[in-house]
């Protein structure tokens, strides 16, 4: 009998995944815009690619593939809970982005509400509120910030009509500086004075952890495509109470749960499902939840100090150049987030982006950053503390994130250099 020796089956490599937290983008574009649209993440795009071939109706069918989107989303909205740390009985409701999630719980405010916001918020966190709207002035410190509210809650307590609601409305981080605003401290007066407190988390959610119950914050609004998912979704986290007391956002299907032969004959949902009519933002929920998901995973202590990192390189480069001054609230030891806005004397902040676009293939954003009255302040105190009297009447501003290298922060410093 001859025997057959069978060679051994050859070892295969195993496959490599590819990182669910590097982001897409273009070769050779150098991306410093995070804080207006962050690239999209693997995680995000992967997640779209999967659930793809069963795109079908969520909530509107008993074939398996409506079934298998309904869970999807439903899965998503509670990663979304997870990832912000939400309490068992809050609302998480998927909204647009978050200028469309405080609208929605500026609509939801009980009668009588007042509002306290500081003038340094984004446009989102300043134009919804109500007319009566408490507006406190910029603070220079956190603590200071934390000093303001105490007082301006305490004089309410006094001089507003008894018993009616009070909301605190803050950024977590700000869009125009990256400053990090004090929110566990600014909760703590917000409740000792028996008044809620909404935080603004669409800067910081991509770059810290946010924890509604560690924080003790009552509601969060924040944008998916700041977090690395693609546009048109966002989240509204909160308490149940407020929510689902109110008129629906929007009046259509999914927000019902009875309507008779008469229109007016209408028993509204409880639930995220009050304000979410109409088909929803399934691929959008499912690719934010994607990369909640995976910056769950991740080391967020190694991903913050290698920003960190960056952002001090960004940050001494540019106050090595004499005609740039940097714009801030706060001193200049803040906690931060990877954003920084600035400006270059005698060059207007446009033409320096274009420039910057065009010869370098250098994105950032220029303007005021929908945050109007807080950067034009910032202007004129960057004027005043540099002693400079040709500063534009807009700024630039560079923001970091996922993927960003010290090469593209050393090549925005050369080219800064190098304006004509």
């Amino acid at each position: 009998m001859t025997l057959t020796l069978v060679p051994p089956a050859p070892v295969l490599p195993t496959p490599v995944r590819p990182d669910p937290l590097g982001v897409l983008g273009v070769p050779g574009e150098i991306n410093l815009d995070h804080a207006a649209s962050a690239p999209c993440a693997r995680a995000a795009a992967d997640a779209v690619a999967e659930l793809l071939p069963w795109y079908a109706s969520v909530h509107r069918g008993a074939g398996a593939l409506s079934r298998r989107c309904t869970l999807a989303y439903e899965r998503a909205r509670q990663t979304v809970a997870d990832f912000v740390g939400a309490r068992p009985d809050d609302h998480v409701i998927f909204t647009r982005n978050t200028t469309d999630a405080v609208n929605l719980l500026a609509r939801a405010l009980p009668a009588g509400t007042t509002v306290v916001t500081f003038g340094g918020e984004h446009h989102a966190n300043l134009l919804p509120w109500p007319r009566g709207s408490v507006r406190l002035p910029v603070p220079d410190s956190p603590a200071g910030a934390v000093r303001s509210l105490a007082a301006a809650l305490g004089e309410l307590a006094r001089d507003a009509r008894p018993g009616l609601p009070v909301l605190v409305a803050v950024t977590g981080a700000s869009n125009v500086t990256g400053e990090c605003w004090p929110v566990a401290e600014l909760a703590r007066v917000a409740h000792r004075h028996g008044a809620r407190i909404l935080v603004d988390a669409a800067q910081l959610a991509p770059h810290a952890p946010v924890d509604l119950t560690a924080s003790d914050v009552d509601y969060l609004a924040l944008s998916g495509h700041k977090l690395y998912a693609p546009f048109g979704a966002g989240v509204l986290v909160g308490r149940a109470d407020w929510l689902d007391a109110a008129p629906p956002y929007l009046a259509g299907g999914g927000a019902t749960s009875h309507v008779g032969a008469a229109t007016h004959e209408v028993r509204w949902a409880t639930g995220p499902a009050r304000h979410e009519a109409g088909t929803p933002n399934l691929l959008g929920a499912v690719a934010l939840a994607a990369v909640c998901e995976a910056l769950a995973a991740a080391d967020r202590g190694a991903l913050h100090a290698r920003e960190q990192a960056l952002l001090a390189r960004l940050r001494s480069g540019l106050a090595a150049l004499p005609d740039v001054v940097e714009l801030r609230t706060f001193g200049p030891e803040a906690p931060r987030v990877g954003i920084v806005s600035f400006v270059v004397a005698g060059r207007d902040s446009a033409e320096v982006a274009a420039h910057l676009a065009t010869r370098h293939r250098i994105g950032v954003r220029d303007g005021l950053f929908c945050a109007h009255p807080l950067t034009r302040r910032l202007l004129s105190e960057a004027a005043a503390r540099s002693g400079r009297t040709d500063l534009p009447p807009t700024a630039l501003r560079a923001s970091l994130g996922l993927g960003t290298t010290a090469q593209e922060v050393d090549t925005l410093l050369t080219a800064l250099t190098t304006l004509p």
